[in-house]
């Protein structure tokens, strides 16, 4: 039957069936409580349903309500009609026209009242050459429970010394290791560019027969026709953010967000393209190889990649037990979680889901 929302109207048909529910329950020996809240309602609302012996109607579609004393008149609303339908209003706004008015000393009636106006005779239409706004749905949800099933990618803006001057960092990132599976850097943003490291990164990881997805933001590049076609010949599944969502691109904003605050990123800006291309490399050795992710219950993205992630956390539980054996006064509870970190969420459905988007700390 489904669960009822709080003030909709309940048909008749719907009453006598719950009604007759509980009394059948009542009947078979049940408190009427009891009866009352398996359907779900209140005894209050099953009293005053059922009187006199038989189930009530909802009255409140049949009640004949005053009108407002503010309401607009027909005349004033064909007045609202035909002011804005002369030329001197017909390609405004009523926020337009009001002012308009007022300027002249007229007032016929406020600008929500026009809008209202307009609506209920089908003249408020969108107007000008900007597109209608679109409801843009949340992108499908995606599940990694191992390396190379789901990667993230994005561009980032590296300051040069020259002011207006930027290098651009391509990233490629699996959100089940957290491991840097690619990147470059160059002079510009490029689909074409995008399209061959996303070839060299998928060499390099042997994951051309196995399905990968590939997710980003709605960038120039990540649109391009050239990494659309590239991706479909390489049998990659494209998954898109909405535009301005960053949560909709956790991981590798969090990603950017580690890179740009290291303490030796230069502030100042990078002096040339090659220097910039070495920062990145040392940059990747440090967070693949020695970064200890605190999202994989600190192992390294390299370990995690390669599936060493569940041998360490068992000898790092060994040694906290061992350790607890001897001196145990020095624990008052269990020894700290040493349980390897399950499948990874893409823009999970739920807040229920363990792997929340918005909490990728890097």
């Amino acid at each position: 039957m489904g669960e009822r929302k709080p003030g909709e109207l309940t048909p008749l048909p719907l009453r006598q069936q719950l009604i007759g529910l509980i009394q059948e329950a009542c009947n078979s020996g049940a408190r009427l409580d009891n009866a009352c809240n398996e359907v779900p309602l209140s005894k209050r609302t099953y009293r005053r349903w059922f009187k006199d012996g038989q189930v009530q109607a909802d009255l409140r579609p049949e009640i004949k309500r005053p009108e407002p004393a503010n309401k607009l008149t027909e005349r004033e609303r064909q007045q609202i009609l035909d002011t804005c339908n002369q030329n001197e209003y017909a390609s405004l706004p009523p926020t337009q026209i009001v002012p308009s008015l007022l300027d002249k000393g007229i007032y016929i009636a406020s600008e929500s009242s026009f809008y209202r106006v307009l609506k209920g005779h089908g003249q408020l239409n969108r107007r000008g050459r900007e597109k209608t706004p679109q409801k843009r749905s949340k992108p499908k949800s995606y599940r990694a429970s191992a390396p190379n099933q789901v990667w993230s990618w994005d561009i980032t803006y590296c300051a040069s010394v020259i002011k207006g001057k930027f290098y651009y960092l391509y990233l490629f990132e699996d959100i089940y290791s957290r491991k840097i599976v690619g990147y470059e850097v160059h002079e510009q943003e490029c689909g074409q560019k995008a399209a061959e490291l996303i070839q060299r990164c998928m060499l390099k990881e042997q994951c051309f027969n196995s399905p990968l997805v590939l997710h980003s933001d709605n960038g120039a590049p990540m649109k391009s026709y050239t990494m659309k076609a590239k991706l479909e010949e390489l049998g990659v599944t494209a998954s898109l953010s909405r535009p301005s969502v960053s949560n909709d691109n956790p991981y590798s904003e969090s990603l950017f967000r580690t890179l740009k605050y290291r303490p030796d990123w230069p502030k100042k800006g990078f002096s040339s393209l090659e220097e910039t291309q070495d920062w990145v490399e040392n940059f990747v050795t440090w967070y693949n190889n020695e970064h200890k992710h605190s999202r994989l219950n600190f192992v390294t993205p390299e370990e995690r990649h390669k599936k060493q992630d569940n041998v360490l956390l068992m000898n790092r539980k060994k040694v906290l037990e061992e350790a607890r054996a001897k001196k145990p006064m020095r624990w008052s509870g269990e020894i700290r979680n040493c349980e390897p970190v399950g499948d990874v969420m893409l823009n999970p459905d739920n807040e229920n889901t363990t792997e929340k988007s918005t909490n990728n700390v890097a």
